[in-house]
């Protein structure tokens, strides 16, 4: 923050210059998706390099009154001192992401960096530098969020703000927290396995929907710290359990993103013998959507992790768009039903002949069937009759602190 702190009166007195043919300014922000990566896995004397290399296709796609600022690690801010309206301040944008269709190359390593650029202009965003560049950062975000490469600031476009260094410094700084949310065997009635969900309230004290922040770091780079950081919150708690004799198997969500991280099987296994916690005791969840991506290379991952006794589910099955297809092909030891079928069973049946049929498939294939979203106790009734093997939802536990889930488990009596 101090190098963007420390390029903002030089902003402010580029907004102040009286431009007589237009009152129009605008603020630029652009990051490179990728760079920090790039950075700790190739060394920061690449990362200079690339960043200036990066500086030198800005100027080259802007004009020659437009200033580029450097901002960070990762970070850009353009200054537009002269701009006819919004239109001709988004056309910069397009251009400067033109400008990164070819890779940048640095000796012999090609790097192929993707900017995604957020805008707000002067006076209607703001008069200050401090106030355009905040509104830039959320102009910014708000592209991640919707997956485009640019977007111009909305006040109300963002249903909730999400700040990209906000949330990379709460994740560095281990500020989210975890939530386990029970499951139960409906054989043998009993809680055996949780399911870990990542929580995050800001520093201004505003709880983020799992799904805004989330979806926000998938289309960033920031879902593979995340996801790190989930499986080491997650299995440091489940040690707890497990160090107090109440072991419960584990339910951790990861995105296939981290599969291209080289060697995160090794990795992965390797955090589980730091904390203690048996591999047979942690299940991966994998959207089945998620798995387009690149099914071969969580194919490899997966199966090597199954190897080693880590089970694997597919979340949501049933709302992608190959289901049957790609199970053929997948290491996968049970499949969760997605809720949007569970809840609607009961009153059509239609849904229910599914949630049956989609019950019975898992079992032909050797892997159990999990029901998520489990509202009621007509619903856990039919899903008995169904034989499925494992049920959660708000009839059966909802999530909890993790903290406080460990201290109530570990004081029951079957635990002591």
């Amino acid at each position: 923050m101090s190098e963007r702190a420390d390029i903002l009166p030089a902003v402010q007195v580029i907004l102040d210059r009286v431009v007589p043919e237009t009152g129009w300014r605008a603020v630029l922000v652009v990051r490179l998706q990728g760079m920090r990566e790039a950075q700790l896995r190739f060394g920061y004397d690449f990362g200079s390099e690339i960043m200036l290399a990066a500086r030198g296709r800005l100027v080259e796609a802007i004009r020659h009154v437009d200033t580029v600022f450097v901002a960070g690690d990762d970070s850009f801010v353009v200054v537009l001192p002269s701009v006819r309206n919004r239109t001709h301040a988004l056309l910069a944008a397009t251009r400067i992401v033109g400008a990164f269709d070819t890779p940048l190359l640095r000796g012999e390593r090609p790097w192929h960096g993707r900017p995604v650029v957020g805008v707000a202009v002067h006076p209607e965003h703001g008069t200050s530098a401090e106030l355009l560049y905040r509104r830039a950062e959320l102009a910014h975000d708000e592209a991640l969020r919707i997956g485009e490469p640019f977007a111009l600031y909305q006040p109300d476009a963002t249903p909730v703000e999400i700040l990209y260094g906000e949330l990379r410094e709460d994740i560095e700084a281990n500020r989210l927290h975890v939530a386990f949310q029970p499951l139960r065997d409906l054989r043998s009635g009993e809680m055996v396995r949780v399911e870990s969900l990542s929580r995050w309230t800001t520093t201004a004290q505003v709880h983020v929907a799992p799904a805004d922040f989330i979806q926000f770091a998938e289309r960033s780079d920031l879902i593979v710290p995340l996801t790190r950081w989930s499986l080491n919150a997650s299995l440091r708690h489940a040690a707890a359990l497990h160090r107090g004799g109440c072991p419960l198997d584990v339910a951790i969500n990861l995105s296939p993103r981290v599969f291209a991280e080289q060697g995160f099987a090794e990795q992965m296994i390797g955090a589980m013998e730091i904390w203690g916690v048996p591999p047979t005791a942690v299940i991966v969840e994998i959207t089945e959507t998620a798995l387009l991506t690149d099914l071969d290379m969580s194919v490899r991952v997966l199966r090597n992790l199954r190897d080693r006794g880590v089970r694997v589910a597919i979340d949501d099955f049933g709302t992608g768009y190959a289901s049957f297809a790609y199970l053929r092909h997948f290491p996968a030891t049970e499949l969760k039903i997605d809720r949007t079928f569970v809840d609607a069973m009961i009153t059509d049946s239609r849904t229910e002949l599914l949630v049956q049929a989609m019950v019975d498939v898992a079992h032909r294939m050797g892997m159990e069937a999990v029901a998520e979203g489990v509202e009621n106790e007509a619903t856990l009734l039919r899903l008995v009759e169904m034989d499925c093997d494992l049920v959660q939802g708000y009839h059966i536990g909802q999530p909890m602190p993790a903290e406080d889930f460990v201290s109530e488990r570990l004081a029951a009596a079957s635990c002591v």
